[in-house]
């Protein structure tokens, strides 16, 4: 009978490779977890959690590009051309020639689409209850994820320094 030792970080709560010490784990738990607590609240919209940031998107700014969406979503264009073929489809929003530039496409809520943010003004606080988290507490995580956000985009676009095999980094 052999009998199962301790996993690493249990032997050595110091451990850097502990999964629960990983901030990518907890950032992905969280999301998928609180995406799942909007399901429900949203199914009764018809939308899905990605269809509901993009009327967030247009309820707060009104007509936009689709490279503007893009932007403000963080989210490439290509991702987001099904998302809305489906909102037109739900008759939710247009997709038109950008007056300004033809070559672009811009996006626009129907009356449908205006008259669905009457409902959707009551999600932020089901969910908020739903959580059960005090709001100052949620603001101040709100707060730090956004300077998670900032930071990510700044090592994103800063170049990686390569790493020679047996070499420091910067050394190379």
């Amino acid at each position: 009978m052999t009998t199962s030792q301790p996993s690493p970080a249990l032997r050595d709560p110091g451990d850097p490779l502990a999964l629960e010490h990983q901030v990518c784990f907890a950032l992905s738990v969280a999301a998928r977890n609180v995406v799942a607590v909007y399901r429900p609240v949203l199914e009764p919209l018809g939308l899905t959690h990605p269809q509901y940031l993009v009327m967030l998107a247009l309820w707060q700014h009104g007509q936009l590009s689709v490279k503007r969406l893009s932007g403000l979503l963080h989210l490439d264009p290509g991702t987001l051309s099904p998302l809305l073929k489906r909102l037109e489809a739900a008759g939710l929003l247009r997709r038109e020639r950008d007056p300004e530039d033809q070559r672009n496409l811009a996006l626009a809520l129907t009356e449908r689409g205006r008259a669905l943010r009457a409902r959707a003004e009551e999600i932020p606080v089901g969910i908020v209850e739903r959580l059960g988290m005090p709001v100052e507490q949620l603001t101040a995580l709100h707060g730090a994820l956004t300077q998670v956000i900032a930071a990510s985009q700044q090592a994103l676009a800063d170049p990686v320094p390569v790493a020679v095999a047996g070499t420091p980094t910067g050394v190379a």
